[in-house]
């Protein structure tokens, strides 16, 4: 039996944790941590969870809660985690950051973008970054790992065998993102008010998204020297969905049936990336409430250029199932134990 404990238990990646966690034998969630919801009951904020819980949110007190649980989800705003983490904790317990405080490892660049002063930059070099498809071997041997955005998620594993094999001019890279609004977390915002967001498409943080630096280091890792990428996210109104549209000129002339063997041989044995049939679109719809990423690409022989889609679930596979993915490699575990979670439709 593993022993959870969920710091930010009552935000929607949160919620997302707790909802999976729940439907399996071997973990016990020990603790839900709440800055604002101390002593409430947890089903009064998840309904959907009534006489599946019978706890209540308490603080979240890493120091007692290292010494009660095996692992440590922090589903939480930016900063908070390296505020509290120590090496203490990190002696006892595994931890899983959902928030960006350990993905990026210049600290400078981190402090830039976010706004903040890192609070425990002695941990960032040894946090290991939690995509599954490129670490996963030194996942399996962490203390602290820096679970992915949902941007960066969708937007690398689209890219990324291009990237790695030299078939695009990374300089040229200009990935478009939609996202539902529960990508924007569950805090009262009058821009996420139902009127301000229905029937409604807008981009946002142009120029100047906080994930571009997170998804330009890890392409930049890809690739073997610096990528700079134009990055614009746009809210839609629905509640989750990622949908990228990346963008980018050929280094040399390929087939569809070329490219797609690529893709084949870098994913053929990732049970969470599927590739698509050729001329078939990842949507939205064919991913929601599952793991999988969908990924397809379309060449555009008048303009040299190649369109690399990719479609996933952002509370699953960008936050809580790609959490859970980690947990399963730290503690010897099968990779989908747990998310064998087949895509709702409707």
């Amino acid at each position: 039996m593993i022993k959870v404990g969920i710091v930010g238990a009552t935000g929607y990646a949160g919620g997302e944790l707790a909802r999976l966690l729940l439907q399996r034998e071997d973990i016990e969630i020990r603790w839900f941590g709440s800055k604002s919801y101390v002593d409430q009951a947890y089903t009064s904020l998840y309904q959907n969870m009534y006489q599946m819980v019978d706890a209540v949110c308490k603080s979240d007190d890493m120091e007692q809660i290292a010494e009660e649980v095996d692992v440590i989800f922090t589903a939480t705003p930016q900063g908070l985690c390296a505020s509290l983490l120590d090496e203490e904790i990190l002696s006892k317990v595994k931890v899983i950051d959902l928030s960006a405080d350990f993905r990026i490892k210049d600290v400078a660049v981190y402090e830039e973008w976010y706004k903040l002063r890192h609070g425990a930059p002695q941990f960032i070099k040894e946090a290991v970054y939690g995509l599954p498809e490129i670490n996963r071997e030194k996942i399996r041997e962490a203390r602290l790992i820096a679970n992915p955005g949902c941007y960066p998620t969708c937007s690398f594993l689209t890219v990324y065998p291009l990237v790695k094999e030299g078939l695009i001019d990374p300089s040229t890279l200009i990935i478009d993102a939609k996202s539902g609004t529960s990508g924007a977390g569950r805090g009262a915002k009058v821009a996420n008010l139902y009127c301000e967001v229905n029937e409604s498409i807008k981009a946002y943080g142009v120029a100047g998204h906080r994930h571009t630096p997170e998804i330009e280091e890890q392409l930049s890792l890809a690739a073997g020297e610096p990528v700079t990428i134009s990055f614009t996210p746009h809210l839609v109104p629905m509640d989750r969905g990622i949908l990228i549209t990346a963008y980018a000129s050929l280094a040399k002339a390929v087939s569809y049936e070329e490219v797609k063997a690529v893709y084949d041989r870098y994913y053929e044995k990732e049970r969470f990336v599927r590739v698509l049939q050729k001329d078939v679109c990842p949507e939205t719809r064919w991913v929601k409430g599952s793991n999988f990423v969908d990924v397809n690409v379309k060449l555009d022989p008048r303009t040299g250029r190649i369109i690399m889609m990719g479609a996933m679930d952002n509370m699953v596979k960008g936050a809580a199932g790609q959490a859970i993915q980690n947990m399963n490699l730290l503690f010897g575990l099968p990779e989908d134990k747990g998310l064998k979670l087949v895509p709702m439709f409707p």
